[in-house]
């Protein structure tokens, strides 16, 4: 296949970004988009050009680095990761652009590549579960509920890509704030800090800067693993019987 790509660039944070042209040939169908993007980068590279700087890591749709908008969808056409994306999803002679995620609370870095440290601080902020220090507690001496486990597990599969936040019209983080909440509130480990946890996320959250839920529902159709969008509904209701509770 040939192709044209107008791929944004930009060289560092504080300098103007903009749309750059490339013509690139010679791409199999059996290509993923970041292989296709190796094969750009290739030939910048020969031409003495600066490459296009994007995010990569595992290749497997398993890490959540490979945040990409392709022709205004985040990940692309498909519901899938941008790793995962092949080019038998485009025609000969298209004409694809590709963007880094567009919301305030992810500075672009360079190029593609954006920084989602501000969801490792929502994560920091209440992530975690209450555990004694020393040998590993015997695996059944907690006993889970089948239906909390499958809740639980629904909401574990959150890679924390930032689709969600690219998708969503306000630039919102609800839904990954969400699938962390309800994870570990589903759990009884995670009882002792259950309204301190969405208490801390939320606040964090709205530190950071990202934008409110309007319901718009953007950001369930573009998870790649499906996080529902009930579960902003859940963390809705845990937060006002947090807030109601007091801490």
């Amino acid at each position: 296949m040939r192709l044209t790509l107008r791929v944004w660039r930009q060289q560092n944070p504080d300098a103007p970004g903009a749309m750059a042209t490339y013509d690139v040939d010679g791409i199999s169908s059996d290509m993923s988009f970041l292989e296709m993007l190796d094969t750009l980068n290739e030939k910048l590279i020969l031409a003495g050009d600066d490459p296009v700087a994007f995010d990569h890591d595992c290749r497997e749709g398993i890490c959540g680095a490979c945040s990409l908008v392709i022709n205004g969808d985040a990940h692309g056409p498909e519901r899938t990761t941008t790793c995962q994306l092949h080019m038998r999803s485009f025609k000969d002679g298209d004409t694809i652009d590709v963007e880094p995620w567009r919301a305030a609370a992810f500075p672009v870095v360079k190029d593609l590549v954006v920084d989602r440290s501000a969801f490792d601080r929502i994560i920091q902020s209440g992530g975690y579960i209450t555990a004694p220090t020393g040998a590993a507690p015997e695996a059944h001496a907690t006993a889970v509920p089948k239906p909390a486990a499958d809740t639980a597990f629904e909401h574990a599969e959150c890679i924390g890509c930032g689709a969600c936040v690219a998708a969503c019209p306000n630039g919102s983080a609800m839904l990954f704030t969400s699938a962390k909440v309800v994870h570990l509130n589903s759990l009884p480990q995670g009882a002792p800090e259950r309204e301190s946890r969405v208490l801390d996320m939320v606040g964090r959250m709205d530190a950071e800067g990202f934008g409110g839920c309007t319901n718009t529902g953007e950001c369930a159709t573009a998870c790649p693993k499906g996080i529902p969008l009930f579960s902003i509904t859940t963390m809705n209701r845990e937060f006002v019987r947090a807030a109601r509770k007091g801490r």
